[in-house]
């Protein structure tokens, strides 16, 4: 057994792949990250462009897709629609090994309908009867338009992975949609146990937008702060998680089978060469929580990462760090750069794969 295994066996969280491709479900190499412990799989446009670019996997699909006469942006969704729903193959023995705990893949709606609620209610719906498999995840936006949607797709019985999350504001809109959710669809008769959520997280954004702040400011206070905001806020999370799912409210759920909405940590690849390679995933150990993280820093993780339970070790202090940040950097606006940067950067990926999807079907002509 190695660390990633032990990090759910004995710290109760489950690490995640952040990257999928077809050549990797076809020769072998997914079914061994789940033997090494991986237990689930999170994908984007730009996971699935880099896959394109750099692989020809996906040449005979594309070409019989073209030549059939189907739009580019349908050959992407049928393309990577079948990626998902052969990794949920695989990752469904661990699935239904832990009465749906785990095992899940997650597929994102289009980037371009971030802040429109119907089209995102309706894309979200569209994908989960289209794939139609209990571990899939569908991905919508903690924009202020993609918290009804959340309300919603929970409402129906769908999993919700919540991404793009960068506030603590705004993740408790999005702890508060799951709720809601759960509760209209105990009122519709679902079964609250085959509904699952994970709330993401974008780590290591916030280190890099906070630490540009503060080093613009230039003080010792200031310096002293670089790489521990990110950190305290994951930390900070994990206390709201703790606190809004419990009491009356939560326990009439839990009685109707509802399923804890865990934390999903995303982004934990270092993005600064000065911070400790496996930082975002050391410092962010906890149970009941989901990491989800690149094959590079899986592979440092397994070679020199710290097993300790650390989410909840000094929430307090966390707490002293994120409100000394507090008076340095403006926080909230820390968050609302950050959601709009990701909506358009995810945007532009998307835009991206298109056109190399694109190239590569004139090139087949």
């Amino acid at each position: 057994m190695g660390r990633l295994q032990d990090l759910y066996d004995e710290q109760g969280q489950s690490p995640w792949l952040d990257n999928l491709k077809r050549n990797w479900i076809v020769d072998g190499t997914i079914q061994q990250w789940i033997d090494r412990g991986v237990r689930g799989v999170t994908c984007n446009p730009s996971i699935f462009q880099k896959a394109v670019e750099s692989s020809d996997a996906y040449t005979p699909q594309l070409t019989d897709l073209v030549a059939g006469g189907t739009s580019i942006e349908d050959a992407y969704w049928t393309m990577v629609c079948d990626d998902v729903t052969d990794a949920l193959a695989l990752f469904r023995p661990l699935y239904d090994r832990t009465g749906g705990a785990d095992g899940f893949v997650s597929l994102e709606v289009a980037p371009s309908i971030a802040r429109d609620t119907d089209a995102t209610i309706e894309m979200a719906r569209d994908l989960w009867q289209r794939i139609d498999r209990p571990n899939l995840f569908i991905k919508i936006p903690a924009t202020v338009e993609g918290i009804p949607a959340i309300r919603q797709m929970t409402a129906e019985g769908v999993n919700v992975n919540i991404t793009l999350i960068f506030s603590l504001d705004r993740y408790a809109a999005v702890m508060e949609a799951y709720l809601d959710g759960l509760d209209e669809a105990a009122s519709s008769g679902h079964d609250l146990s085959r509904i699952a959520s994970v709330a993401s997280f974008f780590i290591s954004r916030v280190d890099t937008e906070v630490d540009r702040r503060l080093d613009a400011i230039g003080s010792d206070q200031a310096l002293a702060l670089r790489g521990q905001a990110a950190v305290a806020q994951g930390q900070l999370a994990g206390a709201m998680a703790t606190s809004a799912f419990a009491g009356p409210r939560w326990e009439r759920l839990v009685a109707q089978g509802a399923n804890f909405q865990r934390p999903l940590w995303a982004s934990t690849s270092t993005k600064n060469p000065a911070y400790p390679d496996t930082m975002y995933l050391d410092r962010l150990i906890g149970p009941d929580t989901v990491n989800t993280i690149p094959e590079a820093t899986l592979e440092a993780f397994e070679d020199h990462g710290t097993l300790a339970r650390t989410l909840d070790a000094d929430v307090e202090g966390a707490r002293a760090t994120w409100a000394e940040v507090g008076t340095l950097v403006d926080l909230l606006d820390v968050g609302n750069v950050l959601e709009a940067e990701g909506v358009t950067a995810f945007e532009k990926s998307y835009d991206e794969l298109l056109g190399v999807i694109e190239s590569r079907a004139r090139g087949l002509s």
